[in-house]
């Protein structure tokens, strides 16, 4: 089989599958990338994908390429390219699913099963097909399977998920899909079975139904704050209702990542496009409510400080999520620049993602030891909760910096302990407030 991208989505479905056993190619433009991968090495940070790279490599189930061009066609040919939000309309950009459809309708027999795994807008399956069949000169068996990975647990979603969606026009793809899934699907995983738009629709509905979990649970964090009530007591008695359950429940400073931020944008301006926007609506403001709890720590911020030009503080994370080097919409990050912008000094740590930051954002002074970072800082975020985060000696910390304020960004640390070292802790949602 072919896996056509290797970013994240699709260095993570190629390796997937070659753990299955099957022979993949994989295929990019990106000739920096293939060479790395074909020496063992991964752009990005995801926990044991490397490892899976390397034991993929010497057993000989995997290699990568630039060219399209195969000794023989492949079977299975899985789409795992970008879909960027484009500008500020929020819309998804094709452009590079479109490309590599064309590309690959010169490449594959009629026998070929081309499959599309990125997160795409309802229809564009149809009309990817009726350009492919077009390049091809003979009709292109296409089927959807949309993917649930989470950053730092990849691998094992992969080949672990709590189910498989296929979606397709014709017996022939869906079987052969099953049949490359075979060995997950003998281990009792569910298979929902549907027809293309609706596989195509999975994916952004599930998303925006996560991001309407987290929305939510801090919008009643900000009712919390004006009524002096606690948003994570109030989460977690809510959470036990099994119609509700606890997970994405977690207020703070909202959701990030290459994934639910764009996913309900594109979802909103794909509706609108339809002319049933009036139905996904309140996605805008689920979208607000996420941005708001990033300007409420700029605010709360300038509450204990005062004026924030030349305060220093220490932002405690870069990457959107834990175990994972993926920056695009932090809200770390977001707020970060959000209090240089407004004049502070500001420091960043992250055990894993400084590097990804490179030449942007110049005025972030990058520390890479983390207790030199915490010297002389007026205040202290927990932007990311990685576990050396959760894991700090407030005692010995506090003996580090100036100032012992901080704010839990993300409801992870231990209240009761921070305060007992004389830290004014400041948690999201919670009158816990010293």
């Amino acid at each position: 089989m072919c896996v056509v991208g290797l970013g994240y989505l699709g260095a993570t479905h190629a390796l997937a599958m070659a753990k299955l056993g099957h022979e993949v190619v994989g295929i990019d433009i990106d000739s920096t990338k293939v060479e790395s991968m074909n020496a063992g090495k991964i752009s990005f940070h995801e926990p044991g994908l490397e490892v899976a790279l390397r034991e993929a490599l010497s057993e000989k189930l995997v290699r990568f390429q630039t060219s399209f061009e195969m000794t023989e066609p492949a079977e299975v040919v899985f789409i795992c390219v970008g879909t960027p939000q484009t500008g500020s309309g929020g819309s998804a950009d094709m452009s590079f699913v479109f490309a590599a459809g064309e590309t690959l309708s010169k490449a594959v027999s009629p026998e070929t099963v081309v499959v599309g795994k990125s997160t795409v807008p309802v229809g564009t399956a149809a009309a990817l097909r009726n350009r492919m069949s077009k390049v091809a000169g003979f009709p292109i068996h296409l089927a959807w399977n949309p993917e649930f990975l989470r950053e730092g647990t990849a691998l094992e979603d992969s080949l672990k998920p709590d189910r498989i969606v296929i979606g397709s026009w014709d017996d022939y793809s869906s079987h052969k899909l099953k049949d490359v899934y075979k060995p997950i699907l003998d281990e009792g995983t569910p298979l929902v079975e549907v027809d293309v738009p609706t596989a195509e629709l999975v994916k952004v509905a599930a998303n925006a139904f996560l991001a309407t979990k987290v929305s939510f649970i801090n919008a009643m964090a900000e009712i919390a704050e004006v009524t002096g009530a606690d948003a994570v007591e109030l989460a977690k008695a809510i959470g036990y209702d099994e119609r509700i359950g606890n997970e994405f429940l977690r207020n703070g400073i909202g959701f990030g990542g290459g994934c639910l931020p764009k996913d309900i944008r594109a979802f909103v301006a794909r509706a609108e496009e339809l002319g049933a926007g009036e139905a996904v609506s309140f996605l805008k403001d689920v979208d607000a409510i996420n941005r708001r709890r990033r300007a409420r720590v700029v605010t709360l911020a300038a509450q204990e400080l005062g004026e924030l030009k030349n305060k220093k503080v220490l932002m405690l994370g870069l990457s959107f999520k834990p175990d994972s080097d993926d920056m695009r919409d932090s809200p770390a990050l977001d707020i970060a620049l959000q209090l240089d912008q407004a004049g502070a000094q500001v420091t960043v740590h992250d055990p894993v993602a400084l590097g990804e930051l490179g030449d942007k954002h110049p005025a972030l002074i990058r520390e890479q030891i983390l207790s030199a970072a915490a010297k002389g800082q007026d205040l202290v975020i927990l932007g990311t909760e990685w576990s050396e985060y959760r894991a700090l000696d407030p005692t010995a910390f506090g003996k580090l910096v100036a100032n012992k304020l901080i704010i839990d960004g993300r409801n992870v640390l231990d209240v009761a302990a921070w305060q007992a070292a004389g830290w004014r802790l400041i948690a999201l949602g919670r009158n816990v407030h010293n």
